[in-house]
């Protein structure tokens, strides 16, 4: 058969390959770099560790079938039907997908026959961990949107889900791919289901899962080093970062790691959000009852701003928690990404330069602390979760005060300073960039910081755990970046910079000049170094010639799996934003401009933070440097206050702070 007549390689994906373009000596090269960088990080788990893992699911395994065995039984099974109605341990996630590194936890879900309950999973099951040696830090949280038990099993972390199939018996050889096991589930048992049915689904549409796990790797190294990882603070999880690296590796089918690497930042720095990204269409010819992502059916749907679909029935958005700010940042560090990976390519920059971590405490002027405090160990780990939470609810109401360019919240969580009165404490900090508005605009913060604070209090976590109420504290702070020395250890902070001036009798630094290299210079170069150059040089020329296929490609997708009412619109002041609070009391200078800064609404405000404790009433006042949270009409009145959303009348305090012209 000729060339011309052959049928072009089925696709994987809801449009064509960009390219099919096979890897070049120089791909291979800097895939073997980017292996090597990887291992340097931890990336590759040693094979002592991989053996210890399958050591601990085997224990778990035989725990499991012990637990079900002794269940069935309570329940009037008989001995030998005991024995037979099975159950199966699963995994999903990174561990998964192949690409766990030295340390990483396993993701588990145990599937059992119908008669076992979820309450009997999180009684006499998790009584059963708590006796079985080597196993330790056992917690159960059954309020979760799915509810898991997580344990440390002979040193390795653990997230293990429950799923009560609708079947009497469990067989050996079940895989959980068939939709018709979905049948008469309830909605945890499905959700506890997704995670393994999505990373099976991700393995089966990848056309290479060598580059795609090495891919893989490199990105979750890169976003978490650049602050971009953490699914509850509005950033990407696993899963969502894994369902981009899987569309890139479709796109560039034939490509190995390095290459899709590039492409990835090649892609989604340029990708129009809020286009879904999309691995394969959308199911629409089942219909279990099942809630299913589609703007077309679900006005709500269209109000995602990053929305990345899971490929396995029921299709979820797994970005549901991204805010307008997570997404600028992001977007900032896919351009960056392509920036890095176009001078790798060019030689002028290692993979390192990629993972360089991002110096966060030196971007901004101004800073949110947001301070947990308990009274134990175990206590905070639990108190902490709760708060960390609710952050995107206060980053989301940053966002729509009208004053605030960027709400930048930073992932990594800081324990306490030497000087700290607790040493059960965790910190947030959140970047903040003022809007520059001439002649100037009122600020207050008060209603965002009371927000995010009753959320907290009054969330169903906090008030159905009595053991949460009593000794936990909450603080807020608004600092100016050289008061972060009184939260952060020096060695995180940034340097100041001095300009450095030769001394009496020192002799300045030489000026080092550079020529351009003569025709006869050239062709002196050694033909495998001209070659090499030539051949990266080629890669930015690609890049050129295929933004325009990209940007059909996008076209392309959009019609392909959904139709024209597929419109994604994000909400307006008009259609219920909170409205720009006018109250001047702090004026920030910008050149000409002035923008004034509310901090200390309340007039009984002290000049020194206070901490409200979380006592049995839910109604206890939080106190802070910046705002006093009121819930009672008396306590509205006493502040000067008239509802939740007033703004105080009375000022006690002006801060001048000076900014440079950007």
């Amino acid at each position: 058969m000729s060339n011309g007549s052959q049928k072009p390689p089925p696709s994987l994906g809801v449009t064509s390959a960009v390219s099919l373009a096979g890897p070049k000596p120089l791909d291979l090269k800097q895939t073997e770099d980017l292996v090597e960088c990887l291992r340097g990080h931890g990336m590759f788990d040693t094979e002592e560790g991989k053996q210890h893992r399958l050591l601990v699911l085997g224990r778990l395994n035989e725990l499991m079938k012990r637990w079900i065995v002794q269940v069935s039984m309570e329940k009037d099974k008989s001995e030998q039907e005991a024995n037979e109605v099975g159950g199966k341990i699963f995994t999903f996630g990174s561990y998964r997908l192949g690409v766990h590194g030295k340390g990483a936890d396993i993701d588990t879900l145990l599937v059992a026959p119908r008669h076992i309950e979820r309450s009997d999973f999180f009684t006499s099951f998790m009584d059963m961990l708590l006796k079985e040696k080597g196993v330790q830090n056992v917690r159960a949280i059954q309020d979760a949107f799915v509810p898991v038990i997580k344990l440390e099993f002979e040193t390795i972390e653990m997230d293990l889900l429950f799923s009560r199939l609708a079947l009497a018996v469990i067989p050996s050889n079940l895989t959980l791919l068939d939709i018709s096991l979905l049948r008469n589930l309830d909605e945890k048992s499905v959700r506890s289901l997704n995670g393994c049915r999505v990373t099976d689904t991700i393995l089966n549409l990848v056309p290479n899962k060598d580059s795609f796990r090495t891919a893989l790797r490199a990105i979750k190294v890169w976003a978490k080093r650049r602050g971009v990882y953490s699914n509850a603070l509005g950033y990407l999880g696993g899963v969502s970062w894994s369902m981009l690296v899987a569309r890139t590796c479709q796109l560039y089918p034939n490509a190995v790691g390095s290459t899709i690497v590039h492409k990835f930042f090649f892609v989604f720095a340029k990708w129009e959000w809020p286009t879904p990204v999309l691995l394969r269409n959308l199911d629409e010819d089942i219909d279990l009852g099942l809630p299913v992502w589609d703007p077309r059916i679900n006005p709500s749907d269209r109000y995602h701003l990053m929305p990345i679909i899971t490929p396995a029935y029921p299709q979820q958005n797994s970005t549901f928690n991204v805010t307008v700010s997570t997404r600028t940042v992001m977007c900032k560090e896919f351009k960056r990404g392509l920036d890095v990976c176009t001078s790798i390519a060019l030689g002028r920059k290692t993979w390192e330069d990629l993972f360089e971590p991002l110096n966060f405490f030196s971007l901004y002027r101004h800073y949110i602390v947001i301070c947990a405090g308990a009274s134990s160990a175990d206590q905070l780990l639990k108190w902490s979760g709760l708060v960390e939470s609710k952050i995107r609810i206060l980053v989301s109401k940053l966002e729509v005060s009208g004053s605030i360019e960027l709400a930048h919240v930073y992932p990594n969580s800081y324990g306490p300073l030497p000087s700290d009165s607790s040493q059960f404490l965790s910190r947030w900090f959140i970047g903040l960039e003022f809007k520059k508005t001439p002649g100037g605009v009122n600020i207050t913060l008060t209603y965002e910081i009371q927000a995010f604070t009753n959320a907290v209090m009054k969330s169903t976590a906090l008030l159905s755990s009595p053991e949460l109420r009593d000794g936990t504290e909450i603080e807020v702070h608004h600092v100016k970046r050289r008061e972060l020395a009184n939260y952060l250890p020096t060695s995180l902070l940034p340097s100041k910079r001095k300009r450095s001036l030769p001394g009496p009798g020192e002799t300045p630094s030489p000026i080092i000049h550079t020529k351009r290299p003569r025709k006869d210079d050239e062709e002196s170069v050694p033909q495998s170094k001209r070659a090499k150059k030539n051949e990266a040089s080629e890669i930015v020329l690609e890049q050129q010639s295929v933004e325009s296929q990209m940007q059909q490609s996008f076209e392309s997708q959009i019609s392909s799996s959904s139709s024209s009412s597929m419109e994604m619109s994000l909400p307006t002041q008009s259609q219920g934003q909170p409205p720009v609070r006018e109250n001047p009391s702090v004026e920030v200078m910008d050149g000409e401009h002035a923008t004034e800064l509310t901090i200390d609404p309340s007039p009984n405000s002290s000049k020194d933070s206070g901490i409200a404790e979380l006592g049995a009433d839910s109604t206890d006042l939080v106190k802070s440097h910046s705002h006093k949270v009121v819930d009672s009409e008396a306590e509205l009145s006493d502040a000067g206050l008239h509802s939740a959303a007033a703004v105080p009348q009375a000022i006690k305090k002006t801060i001048r702070l000076k900014l440079n012209k950007s």
